[in-house]
């Protein structure tokens, strides 16, 4: 059996993908992948996605989500896919133990969070460590944090935070930024930021919730605890790409490249949300693509009744 479409991954690009295509009537399957709902599993209160006043957990927003697009009438898969094959016609998409053929494809597998790699940004995962300043900087209002990087990111978050929090400790681990200059002298111009030059850090501690920051110098080796509320990590994303490597086109930072809209490199190949998006990586605009996707989807298979394109151009 040849499906119209077939949607990797299983967050907010995804399930919108899947409501739009299955609502053009079109043969939906979406393979969830290693974690359905993406990274708005792992958050807690989500106050700014549109239409829930009082704010949402992450995982019942993915819940959710994920009803409508099966009320759609979207097959949801909980598998991980293998391999892909956009060589052939029609297109193959394989997980452990079966082979899919399909017209076209959505990307939807996002990005991870690059990790400072310590048991305590583990345990507060969401209870004081996060990796978005736009998503939860509000939240910690007239109170202390720290940011964890030092290129332009890390800067931007920092500046960002300075709105809510009474001070701004960015930990650094070497004796200069990498930022471009404009943005470091935004943050260091800034009052409520205090840079920590030469230091890592060593643990978070906290009791419920992140309480302290454990920093070690690492030309000293000597320790220093600060008191804070929340840990932020701004040391970059790393897109889910890996499987995509020799199938599309990516930059340099291993993200899809957008040929026209959401087309990629290869002919009935599309790609939606932070796979692609390196910018904004907010869950409103993932699902603004994942639209914009299944819209292009739409038009391609149109096309289809005429035409008979090459995989790839």
């Amino acid at each position: 059996m040849v499906h119209d479409v077939i949607i990797i991954g299983a967050g907010p690009a995804g399930y919108t993908a899947g409501i739009y295509c299955s609502r053009a009537r079109h043969d939906t399957v979406l393979i969830s992948g290693l974690l359905p709902g993406g990274q708005l599993m792992n958050t807690t209160d989500v106050e700014n996605y549109p239409g829930f006043d009082e704010g949402i957990m992450g995982p019942d927003l993915m819940q959710i989500m994920r009803k409508q697009t099966e009320r759609m009438g979207t097959k949801i898969i909980d598998d991980v896919v293998t391999s892909v094959d956009f060589t052939q016609n029609p297109l193959i998409v394989s997980t452990a133990s079966t082979n899919f053929e399909t017209k076209t494809v959505i990307v939807c597998t996002g990005a991870t969070p690059r990790k400072i790699g310590i048991e305590g940004e583990q345990i507060f995962a969401g209870k004081g460590v996060s990796y978005c300043a736009t998503c939860d900087g509000a939240f910690f209002r007239d109170q202390e944090l720290a940011v964890v990087g030092g290129g332009d990111s890390c800067m931007e978050e920092a500046t960002f935070l300075t709105k809510f929090a009474s001070k701004v400790h960015i930990i650094h681990r070497r004796d200069e930024f990498r930022a471009s200059k404009i943005m470091q002298e935004r943050a260091l111009n800034n009052e409520k930021i205090t840079v920590h030059w030469n230091s890592t850090v060593l643990d978070i501690k906290g009791d419920q919730k992140v309480q302290q920051v454990i920093l070690k110098d690492t030309k000293t080796g000597d320790e220093t605890n600060i008191d804070l509320a929340g840990v932020f990590v701004a040391i970059g994303h790393e897109p889910n790409t890996s499987l995509f490597k020799d199938q599309l086109d990516l930059d340099e930072n291993g993200y899809i490249i957008l040929n026209k809209n959401t087309q990629t490199s290869v002919n009935g190949v599309f790609s939606a949300g932070d796979v692609h998006d390196h910018r904004y990586r907010q869950a409103v605009t993932a699902a603004g693509y994942g639209c914009m996707a299944a819209i292009d989807v739409d038009k391609y298979l149109s096309c289809l009744l005429y035409t008979s394109p090459s995989p790839r151009d």
